[in-house]
């Protein structure tokens, strides 16, 4: 299973950036996915969460500026951000759960956010 997580970069505070994660080596559609960062320095957070029949959950800090998205036929999922803060500076991994529970993780991409 491999997953390759794009779209990240420097956006100034109260920009977007769109995130994806393209996935290959499961059948796609059977798999929760998910988005986590990592901050210098702090553990790596969960950021949200789309299940194979696109149920959300997100983490309190970014619910109403994210948005996980996917599209089973791409084996892609995103994540839309919005209204980007300097707290949302940090490297985004992208996470694939088998039915069997077992975790994929994706190299990540750095999203940088200017004050």
């Amino acid at each position: 299973v491999q997953l390759q997580a794009s779209g990240g970069g420097l956006v100034q505070a109260g920009g977007s950036l769109r995130l994806s994660c393209v996935v290959s080596g499961t059948i796609f559609r059977f798999d929760d996915m998910e988005w986590y960062r990592q901050a210098p320095g702090e553990q790596r957070e969960f950021v949200a969460r789309i299940t194979p029949d696109g149920r959300t959950r997100y983490a309190s800090s970014v619910a109403g500026r994210f948005t996980i998205s996917r599209d089973n036929a791409k084996a892609t999922v995103w994540l839309q951000m919005n209204r980007l803060t300097s707290e949302d500076t940090a490297v985004y991994y992208c996470n694939l759960i088998t039915p069997t529970n077992r975790p994929y993780w994706g190299q990540g991409t750095q999203v940088t956010v200017s004050s």
